[in-house]
């Protein structure tokens, strides 16, 4: 519900800043490693966005998938969850460079 609250804070601060009257559809980008159940999401979005400037407003995600750089092979790889090992030489020292984030991709907005 938190993830939600920041997201309609951050709504907020775009309608005062470019002055739309509402939003219509929200698209966020999540990351498979972020730690966010989806159906939480949505359900939070439906239950905050009556009454606030996303009334009636669809909510689409995203899914943005792991990748990793393997210190072991110098490889880039991707990744389906933490603590897999590398698919080139099985070692475990990845450095994650995508797939734990939360961001607002885009808003339609009237």
């Amino acid at each position: 519900m938190s993830l939600c609250q920041s997201l309609f804070e951050l709504m907020e601060r775009q309608q005062r800043q470019d002055g739309f009257q509402c939003v219509r559809h929200v698209v966020l980008e999540v990351g498979v490693l972020g730690h966010v159940e989806p159906d939480a999401l949505r359900f939070a979005f439906e239950t905050l966005a009556p009454g606030s400037l996303a009334d009636g407003a669809t909510l689409e995600l995203v899914d943005v998938p792991a990748r990793a750089w393997c210190m072991g092979c110098s490889q880039t790889v991707d990744m389906e969850r933490r603590g897999e090992p590398c698919p080139h030489c099985g070692g475990y020292q990845l450095i994650v460079e995508q797939g734990e984030e939360l961001r607002l991709k885009e808003m339609e907005v009237v």
